[in-house]
């Protein structure tokens, strides 16, 4: 698949050196949250003092900073996109919140530049967070696409084991 970057943006990737930095935006979802959760892997601007609260302003929307790393996937049409998330466990309110929803959430993953917050340059399709494992330091975890393409197609077949009143 081939994706339309910008200039700015590869050169980031490309430099030995740059002044650019690559921020990686989540948004997640869930039916049992009362707003979406969104995160931010870079600290852009200082929004408050008291607490100290950095975040991450794009398209009108602000993004809390939380320190956490990310593989992004291949794209390769063999293999389902995975991604693998790590956070600091460094406050227990994400922890009580991950054991607090009972089915997996969802997690629309963006990558933007630091420089220009409001231009997406890698949007990853809304994917489910699961494998989750929380120790003591971190929380990590695997963002996959849908589970529904792992389905066997047909879902059934005819057969006198699970049809008996076919034959």
């Amino acid at each position: 698949m081939s994706r339309t970057l910008s200039s700015a943006f590869i050169s980031a990737l490309n430099d030995q050196e740059t002044g650019e930095v690559v921020v990686a935006l989540l948004t997640i979802t869930h039916a049992d949250l009362d707003a979406p959760i969104r995160l931010s892997s870079d600290p852009t601007v200082r929004t408050s003092d008291d607490p100290l609260i950095y975040s991450t302003e794009s398209r009108s929307n602000t993004f809390i900073f939380l320190p956490f790393t990310f593989t992004i996937p291949d794209d390769r049409s063999d293999a389902t996109p995975r991604v693998r998330l790590e956070f600091d466990n460094i406050d227990r309110q994400m922890v009580a919140l991950l054991r607090s929803i009972l089915s997996p959430p969802s997690v629309l993953m963006e990558i933007v530049l630091a420089s220009s917050p409001d231009t997406v340059e890698i949007e990853l399709p809304s994917m489910v967070l699961g494998d989750v494992t929380i120790t003591d330091t971190t929380i990590s975890g695997t963002l996959v696409v849908d589970p529904l393409i792992n389905e066997p197609y047909p879902a059934g077949s005819f057969t006198p084991g699970a049809f008996p009143g076919l034959f």
